[in-house]
């Protein structure tokens, strides 16, 4: 069993409605798709994957040897223990956003991490006009509500999972939703590691050169009532390659009020509650702050009684 791959240029063209259907399916079945020809240049991903790892190499490695996995993970295995670390992700991470600062090393990261942030961001807004169209939604209406009166988040999480010694022992990241609206996940071509949650059962998504892997967050999941469900997903580690992760999240702001669209709302009597309360996005995520790796219904229960 293997998640979707979805030729995205076949959009302009005579297959436009199966691709349309195929990016429904994606949705509605899975909440994970890959989509290839997608019109970002590979010259692009390719600098990419190369100021990536080189920046990993030159800024964060030696890091990420006296980090607080590490240290944990030898007091384990020197303790003898049979424990597992649960609460703990063999990951190096950080964050790229319009207003932070970003690795100096090397000289053409800033250059190239822009140009890429560019590039998924116009890829995230044709997305989302899709998801319009095929929930019978006018375009613009995701963007629309991800912005409310404010700018909608753009912001990249660039990860590496090194090699571990003791794989069977932690995660690189323990399975959780997103928390956002639409992910774009640029993965390693080499090293596998994600496993989607699928019919009870874990499966991995398989490496594919130069493809984004899209999935919907859990306010995707109330815009379209339930429709586009968000989905568990984690990531393993391995004795051997260091994984590359370069993940964008295109969010509302944390100002915007998120509710399902009314044109998606079925009639209930008043004595049922409905399936998803309207809350403020910024609430939302301070719940997820405590409960990101918990379930997720709880989360949405909490912020409706905010």
């Amino acid at each position: 069993m293997a998640i979707p791959v979805i030729d995205f240029s076949k959009l302009d063209g005579e297959e436009r409605a199966k691709t349309m259907a195929q990016i429904a399916n994606g949705c509605e079945e899975w909440g994970f798709f890959q989509l290839v020809n997608h019109g970002i240049p590979e010259e692009l991903l390719e600098r990419v994957k190369k100021v990536c790892s080189d920046c990993y190499q030159l800024e964060r490695e030696e890091g990420f040897k006296n980090s607080m996995p590490v240290k944990k993970l030898n007091d384990l295995v020197e303790a003898n223990s049979n424990e597992n670390l649960e609460n703990l992700d063999w990951e190096d991470v950080f964050a790229l956003q319009d207003d932070n600062e970003w690795p100096s090393q090397p000289l053409e990261f800033k250059e190239t991490m822009a140009e890429y942030r560019c590039e998924l961001k116009k890829l995230a807004e044709k997305v989302m006009e899709v998801m319009d169209e095929n929930l019978g939604l006018h375009k613009g209406y995701i963007k629309k509500a991800f912005n409310g009166e404010d700018q909608a988040f753009f912001g990249t999480k660039v990860s590496h999972y090194p090699p571990c010694p003791h794989p069977e022992l932690l995660n690189g990241l323990r399975a959780h939703t997103d928390a956002g609206g639409v992910i774009l996940l640029f993965q390693d071509d080499k090293v596998k590691g994600l496993q989607i949650l699928k019919d009870g059962e874990w499966i991995d998504v398989q490496p594919l050169p130069n493809a984004i892997v899209i999935n919907t967050g859990d306010q995707i999941e109330v815009l379209s009532n339930g429709r586009y469900k968000s989905v568990w997903h984690r990531i393993l580690v391995t004795p051997d390659g260091n994984r590359r992760s370069i993940a964008s999240f295109y969010n509302p702001s944390l100002k915007a009020t998120i509710a399902p669209a009314p044109e998606l709302m079925k009639p209930v009597k008043e004595e049922v509650p409905q399936a998803y309360p309207k809350f403020v996005f910024g609430d939302y995520m301070s719940v997820y702050a405590k409960q990101k790796f918990l379930p997720k219904e709880p989360r949405f229960h909490a912020v409706g009684a905010m």
